[in-house]
């Protein structure tokens, strides 16, 4: 059974940082890439950032949403079969239940993947 697990949401004051962590089990997902997802109250699930390995296995490619370049970090462990989302200088709109998701089955950005997290929650306050 192929389980997502995030971890290290909370209630931060805006500027701060914040290590969002997925764990998976059950599978690896090494070269369909992972991604990270958010949702705030009455918005839709939108894109935030996606890892991957490299065909040549030289490394990981990954892709940020406009609003979090420059801000946020994803990264994984492959040892530990884990994605971090480094998340600095926060904002208030950055509030939101932030989800991890595995192998995607269309475009990275668009939200179709075969495996989801339950969310964190992640609140900014001015």
């Amino acid at each position: 059974q192929v389980r997502l697990v995030e971890s290290g949401g909370g209630l931060v004051q805006a500027g701060g940082s914040l290590r969002l962590s997925c764990a998976a089990s059950g599978r690896a997902f090494t070269s369909s890439g992972m991604g990270w997802f958010r949702q705030a109250t009455g918005k839709e699930r939108e894109f935030v950032a996606f890892i991957r390995w490299r065909i040549n296995w030289s490394g990981s490619i990954t892709y940020y949403a406009d609003s979090v370049k420059g801000r946020f970090t994803i990264s994984r462990d492959n040892a530990k079969n884990t994605v971090y989302l480094e998340m600095n200088s926060l904002k208030p709109e950055d509030t939101a239940i932030y989800y991890c998701a595995g192998d995607p089955t269309g475009t990275y950005t668009g939200g179709d993947y075969n495996y989801w997290g339950q969310g964190t929650q992640v609140t900014v306050s001015s």
